[in-house]
């Protein structure tokens, strides 16, 4: 009975695998200019040529940063819906991005307290990133510091829940006394993209995403035994405050280098795990992890691709796009299966 589970595994695994590769090669070819099948490979192969700029300055950049930031959010996703044992949990239940959008909208007073910094500040694509960045990190280390002494699981997600509503009230008081230039940029952040990112960018996030999986994985066992409650957990010898700090350290890694480079993407850390494990019926995160990240990298590929609309030069919100295509499909699987568990 094992071996037939492990091979339905592995069946299911090259079936993501594949979707993936499927759905990679139809974003990079599909866009307000469609490139032939002929000619990507052409293009793919060349360092020289209009199809070959298109591909390797903006479409496969664009492309990796979908895997990227779909692998990162589903995964943030699954550990904290683990972590939490709240089938509503999301990557950003810890304030991680309201503390990411504050310092942003923060930054946006530049441009009305002194113009010619404000200009410096948003023609310069790193510094909405560092402000996400140093946003996001410091809600992070608030959490990690109140986790130190809030022993129950449950007050900690009460705790990031009220974090969050706070700096986003700050920040809608911020929007209200912006000017409109100012307040549109901010908005078209919100919205979330995948567009924004080049080379240099991808490298820094690749690093980011690669430290959070690892640690991830390092966090297997603890996770495994966190579905069962925290009493098993400890019957396994399970040490549960480092546990937890670890998996929040992953979160925060995941969901900030995310939300600094792409913005606040909704939907793709909450609903994946949960299509995951309606295709794939399994508890083992040694399972899960990866299944989540081919699914989430393959969510966000599709949304990408729906958001620009072939033939086009027009792109719509990509969260819009998340929301609208995701939360059908998630109520269908739901009352499909008549249940959803973690």
């Amino acid at each position: 009975m094992d071996l037939m589970r492990q091979v339905t595994f592995w069946k299911e695994g090259i079936l993501l695998t594949g979707i993936l590769i499927v759905l990679f090669i139809s974003n990079i070819s599909l866009g307000s200019v469609q490139i032939p099948f002929s000619k990507l490979l052409s293009g793919l192969l060349s360092e020289q040529g209009t199809y070959s700029d298109i591909l390797w300055q903006f479409r496969i950049p664009k492309a990796l940063t979908c895997i990227l930031a779909g692998s990162a959010l589903a995964t943030a996703g699954l550990l904290m819906q683990t972590l939490f044992r709240n089938p509503m949990a999301g990557p950003d239940v810890l304030g991680l991005t309201s503390g990411a959008s504050l310092l942003v909208a923060v930054i946006l007073l530049m441009g009305q307290l002194n113009p010619s910094l404000g200009s410096v500040v948003f023609q310069n694509p790193w510094s909405i990133a560092l402000a996400a960045s140093i946003g996001g990190a410091m809600v992070f280390i608030l959490i990690i510091s109140i986790a130190r002494y809030v022993k129950e699981n449950t007050s900690l997600l009460i705790i990031g829940l009220m974090i969050s509503a706070a700096t986003s009230s700050i920040v809608s008081v911020l929007q209200f006394t912006s000017h409109a230039d100012d307040l549109q940029t901010f908005m078209i952040w919100t919205l979330g993209t995948v567009g924004g990112t080049g080379w240099q960018e991808l490298s820094v996030l690749s690093i980011v995403v690669f430290t959070g999986v690892v640690i991830s994985y390092g966090s297997i066992k603890s996770l495994n035994s966190w579905l069962l409650g925290e009493n098993y957990a400890r019957s396994l010898q399970v040490n549960m405050g480092r546990s937890r700090f670890w998996i929040v350290v992953a979160t925060g890694l995941l969901t900030g280098a995310v939300t600094a480079f792409c913005g606040p993407i909704a939907f793709v850390g909450l609903a994946v795990p949960h299509l995951v494990r309606l295709i794939i019926p399994v508890t083992n995160h040694k399972i899960l992890i990866p299944a989540v990240m081919a699914g989430g990298a393959s969510l966000l590929l599709l949304c990408d691709m729906l958001a620009q609309i072939p033939g086009s030069t027009q792109i719509l919100p990509l969260n819009a796009v998340t929301s609208l295509i995701g939360a059908p499909v998630v109520i269908w699987m739901v009352i499909k299966s008549k249940r959803i568990s973690v």
